[in-house]
């Protein structure tokens, strides 16, 4: 999480993920949104504009935010999301005695498990548990050359950046807000590409994980088994899914493979947590959100595959429209990044 400088006016969260941006603005105390909107992106032109080689993110979000955006921003101050893919998170356990150093002793342990170098990396941390003999750390690095993309980029559509942070991170804190995330949860954040997998323990992210496949994997695995196009296996997914009803057995078979590598992960996940992290806890629930979420019956495949109440979390009834039009149904589930990050209260984020 990289904390920028704080002024203490609305935040506007904007969640760039490898297929789109998505941008809203809340009043956290009414919960009431008052602006939204989406605009897709081009995953290549994405990424060479992350690596500083052309103007594709920052144009984009100026079409977005002048012709795109639904209501209005109060504030140009923004809490930004990248994909938690091109971070690093983790949290770990150090001696009290290690307070006076602490910022070395975190280099320490980024550089046992981070693949890159450490000086290519923005590095931040906090202490979220404390004991007479020990401190728990919470770590996020994410890329300088991403970072700086990314405020160079929302510098030039005229927002100022206050904090960066990891998309799951943004998730989790909805979920703690609207989900009893109090609870030690797994997490499966099923984007279009990829999907996300962390624990949220005590309303914070303890590890993450994740595999480069998601939603529209789904809809391939469908269209290629059953021989149809692109557009009837999409329908076919958001309309029959898992459930029980004709076609069940041949859409289960075509999902089999993509869901089976997900749990394996998942699986991964939970054991790390429960090896290194849980320190007397259990998991207690899984919360599907994202893109995949609304395959009908995906939760009660994780609940049979897992032993372990799994269902799709619904955090959107947290927050209120009024008289602006809400994203459709169907798209509904692709908002829950951005809503976390624009429900993140200004005196949260310090300097």
């Amino acid at each position: 999480m990289a904390k920028l400088f704080y002024k203490d006016k609305p935040i506007i969260g904007i969640d760039i993920s490898n297929t789109g941006i998505k941008i809203m603005s809340v009043d956290v105390k009414r919960w009431l949104v008052l602006g939204h909107g989406a605009t897709d992106l081009d995953p290549i032109k994405l990424r060479e504009s992350l690596e500083g080689k052309s103007t594709y993110l920052a144009d984009s979000l100026k079409i977005l935010i002048n012709e795109k955006l639904i209501g209005k921003l109060p504030s140009n101050h923004a809490v930004v999301s990248v994909p938690t893919a091109k971070s690093f998170s983790r949290t770990f356990t150090l001696p009290t005695s290690v307070q006076k150093n602490m910022h070395d002793a975190v280099i320490i342990e980024a550089e046992q498990y981070i693949p890159v170098p450490i000086e290519t990396l923005y590095i931040d941390y906090e202490i979220i548990e404390k004991t007479k003999h020990e401190i728990t750390i919470l770590m996020s690095a994410i890329p300088k050359t991403i970072v700086d993309s990314c405020l160079e980029a929302l510098e030039s559509a005229g927002m100022r950046t206050v904090m960066i942070e990891p998309s799951i991170s943004s998730v989790g804190r909805l979920i703690t807000i609207a989900e009893d995330g109090q609870l030690p949860s797994i997490i499966v954040d099923i984007g279009p590409a990829s999907t996300d997998i962390a624990v949220l323990d005590n309303g914070y992210i303890k590890v993450t994980g994740g595999l480069a496949i998601g939603a529209n994997t789904f809809t391939l695995d469908i269209a290629k088994k059953l021989n149809i196009s692109i557009e009837n296996a999409h329908q076919l997914k958001v309309l029959n899914g898992l459930s029980a009803g004709p076609r069940q057995e041949k859409i289960t078979n075509a999902l089999k493979p993509t869901l089976e590598r997900m749990t394996v992960e998942i699986r991964k996940v939970m054991r790390y947590y429960d090896e290194r992290l849980a320190n007397g806890n259990k998991l207690e629930q899984l919360l599907i959100v994202g893109a995949g979420s609304n395959v009908p019956g995906i939760g009660e495949y994780f609940t049979n595959e897992l032993v372990m109440p799994a269902r799709v979390a619904s955090p959107w009834q947290k927050l209120e429209f009024g008289k602006l039009p809400e994203p459709t149904k169907q798209f509904r589930s692709r908002y829950i990044t951005v809503a976390g990050l624009a429900s993140i209260k200004p005196g949260k984020i310090l300097k």
